[in-house]
């Protein structure tokens, strides 16, 4: 179940929150590592030592509607602090002998909680101050308290917005302390984590980086291991990591698609071959990719003929190199969440992911997945750690399709030419400004709408550039970031001037979601 068996842990049991992944990694960042399981899937004999503290998520659940979860009790029961966060806050509560039922003000978004009483989990989180603004989000509320627990904070709407049980070490805060929207809410669990569940910080990028090479060596020995590179930041640090641990047994193969941006094949080979001394196979597929494309404008078929094809080049070229028995990825956590549903929680399946079961049965591989339980902060990190250059680290997210998603409708050389060209411009812009750190992902695509213009007297007739910048903590949700409107002309009229194929730039402005980030 865990990254590091003997490696003492917080334990989240996932109630179906969209904020679950964020209570991990905040744990992370203060130090300590932690694990993510459903609440269908702990039971109290998977209970053991290392597990030194637990934290009952949120969730779209009614505790008062218990068919429809289902929940060992008896894990509350072992003697390991509890910290119950919104709907945990109200099992918690219910287990205990205290009443749940739907509230007559419901809160969702700001809120101001007022100090009762004094408590190790508020420990310097008011800041001298009697009120704090913490994020709500729930239509129930504890009604009535379980004996011998303690009001510990309370809102206008909900009485009982933390309570305790200091001789049980039960915690339940009804707000959200895990998001960026509430005041000081990282004290909150560091004081459970630190003061109540006593640990000692035993999570660190250097630390993290040892076990891992440990990991891949026992996993692996002697055997050979390939690994598909694309230059993304998670294949570079799997494929940095792999060559630490097992140096000449890894074998990279690097398929040039078409859809890069402009110079990642030359950036690819100099980094990774000449410069980490990895070995790399380099293969240009670009005339074989834009022919099975040829005359495809349905976004999914694109998707597959790319995804398809992949898959059947790197087998070519795998089957080349003799006896290879593993095959490594560069899967993150999210990823696992997203494609597996491993938590196996109330929430959905997102969406399937490029590094989640994507290679044919018959090539007969065993998955090395050392990233697996890591979140992209960590990756890049580590990925420091590991002496990548930061340009690599630094770099933003790219689909696995590369341009053909950013370029609806038919795709052709000569809109892959004009589109690599603008996507260049918008970033050089970016980081000419100082502004390429402050936005998770930027990119420009290339409409299939032609619209008129003038230029030079003369009429034109050519295509339309989006420009798409968000800011994000995890890419899960995201906002458009709000540029100035001198850098919004300025790049707009480099490109226009600079690329012929474009006479107008449009800037998104919507949200995920509604939206998703890339367009296809």
């Amino acid at each position: 179940m865990s990254l590091e068996k003997n490696l003492d842990k917080i334990l989240i049991i996932d109630f179906g929150s969209q904020f679950t992944q964020l209570i991990a990694r905040r744990t992370r960042e203060l130090g300590v590592f932690s694990e993510i399981i459903s609440h269908k899937k702990i039971t109290n004999d998977k209970i053991d030592q290392t597990i030194k503290g637990i934290i009952l998520s949120g969730g779209p659940l009614n505790v008062y509607e218990s068919n429809k979860y289902s929940f060992d009790k008896k894990i509350l029961f072992n003697g390991i602090p509890v910290l119950g966060i919104c709907f945990g806050h109200q099992i918690l509560s219910k287990v205990m002998g205290g009443s749940v039922k739907q509230s007559k003000h419901r809160e969702f978004g700001l809120a101001n909680i007022y100090k009762k009483n004094d408590s190790e989990i508020i420990h310097n989180f008011f800041k001298n101050k009697k009120s704090s603004n913490v994020w709500m989000s729930h239509a129930d509320q504890v009604s009535k308290l379980p004996k011998n627990f303690k009001v510990i904070a309370s809102s206008q709407n909900s009485k009982f917005a933390i309570v305790e049980n200091k001789s049980l070490k039960f915690y339940g805060v009804q707000f959200h302390p895990e998001v960026t929207h509430t005041e000081n809410g990282t004290k909150i669990l560091s004081n459970f984590i630190f003061l109540i569940c006593k640990f000692k910080k035993n999570w660190s990028s250097k630390d993290q980086k040892i076990k891992l090479i440990k990991e891949v060596q026992n996993q692996v020995g002697n055997n050979k291991v390939i690994c598909a590179l694309s230059g993304g930041v998670d294949s570079s640090v799997v494929a940095q990591l792999l060559n630490k641990a097992i140096g000449k047994k890894l074998y990279c193969i690097f398929v040039n698609t078409g859809l890069l941006r402009k110079d990642e094949e030359n950036q690819v080979v100099n980094t990774f071959k000449k410069r980490l001394k990895i070995n790399l196979i380099y293969v240009n597929a670009e005339k074989e990719f834009l022919s099975k494309l040829y005359n495809v404008s349905d976004p999914e078929k694109k998707r597959k003929i790319i995804g398809n094809l992949f898959i059947k080049i790197f087998e070519r070229y795998a089957k080349k190199i003799k006896d290879v028995k593993f095959l490594a990825q560069g899967t993150l956590y999210p990823d696992l969440i997203e494609s597996r549903s491993v938590t196996g929680s109330q929430t959905s399946k997102i969406k399937s992911h490029h590094n989640v079961g994507g290679l044919p049965k018959r090539m007969k591989l065993q998955l090395v997945e050392p990233l697996k339980f890591l979140f992209k902060d960590e990756v890049r990190k580590l990925g420091l750690e590991l002496n990548l250059n930061h340009d690599i680290i630094s770099r933003h997210p790219f689909p696995g399709p590369g341009l053909a998603i950013r370029m609806p409708g038919l795709i052709t050389k000569e809109k892959i030419k004009i589109l690599k060209e603008a996507d260049y411009l918008f970033i050089k812009a970016l980081r000419d400004h100082g502004l390429y750190h402050k936005i998770w992902q930027a990119y420009a695509a290339l409409l299939p709408v032609k619209t008129v213009g003038v230029m030079g007297d003369n009429r034109t007739y050519e295509f339309l550039c989006l420009l798409r910048a968000i800011t994000s903590e995890d890419g899960m949700t995201a906002d458009y970031y709000d540029f100035k409107k001198n850098f919004m002309q300025t790049v707009s009229n480099q490109i226009v001037n600079n690329i012929r194929g474009i006479n107008r730039v449009v800037y998104d402005v919507t949200s995920k979601p509604p939206s998703t980030i890339e367009l296809e």
